[in-house]
């Protein structure tokens, strides 16, 4: 592609990633961390509960320590900084690439422990809805860098660089996986709070803003639908 995406497009594709993302939350993630403590009866939710505010509050903190820019934003956010406005494109990408990586990992890092409620099926689930959504993120990074002036083979390694904290946290979290074990429900609510806070904070506004926000929300739920589908299918 020659040209910026329009503006239609972006909302569509942004919309995509966040639907994918809010039901990997909360079928891959959300659901199995209650499970796993339904011993606990009425109280089964706490766990989760404790986990997914970690999740949001470790965000919350990276989102105040790393400067970054978020698309069509004129203002940094963080600590003041002399990077390059496109080097904080790339880093608003990637720290909220963080939480998807670590999604993965923990749930791979359940089935190879063993943990009940995870299963081989829901692990693959995951990994697909997830990449299906990066090919949206990806574009939606790269494309821009490219219309402010960055080469094609730039533009494109920068997109894939901002990707590479995915495998890397998911590779942390398996390693782990061991020590991970009895706090699991707390990991996997932990991911699902720190996926939840990238899309109510970053994507919602840009799948909304502007005229026909309807085709972001359409999106969404295309996106939602698809990652349901996978995870109760293969799961």
């Amino acid at each position: 592609m020659k040209n910026e995406l329009r503006d239609h497009v972006q909302r569509g594709l942004t919309g995509f990633a966040a639907g994918v993302m809010v039901a990997a939350s909360i079928w891959s993630l959300l659901i199995p961390a209650i499970e796993q403590t339904d011993t606990m009866g009425a109280l089964s939710f706490v766990p989760a509960a404790a986990g997914f505010w970690i999740g949001i509050l470790m965000l919350l903190f990276l989102d105040h320590m790393i400067p970054h820019l978020h698309m069509h934003a004129e203002k940094a956010e963080g600590p003041k900084s002399n990077l390059t406005r496109t080097t904080m494109m790339v880093l608003a990408v990637t720290l909220h690439n963080i939480p998807e990586g670590m999604a993965v990992g923990v749930v791979y890092a359940g089935f190879l422990t063993g943990t009940k409620d995870i299963s081989l099926g829901g692990a693959m689930a995951l990994s697909i809805g997830i990449a299906i959504q990066n090919f949206p993120e990806g574009a939606i990074i790269s494309m821009p860098l490219h219309a402010e002036g960055k080469s094609r083979g730039k533009a494109c390694l920068s997109g894939i660089m901002s990707g590479v904290v995915e495998p890397a946290a998911a590779l942390l979290m398996i390693l782990a996986a061991e020590a991970l074990l009895p706090l699991m429900p707390y990991m996997l609510s932990a991911a699902a709070g720190a996926m939840l806070y990238v899309v109510v904070e970053e994507l919602i506004p840009e799948m909304s803003e502007g005229e026909h926000s309807n085709i972001g929300v359409l999106m969404f739920a295309v996106g939602f639908t698809l990652m349901m589908a996978l995870d109760v299918a293969l799961g």
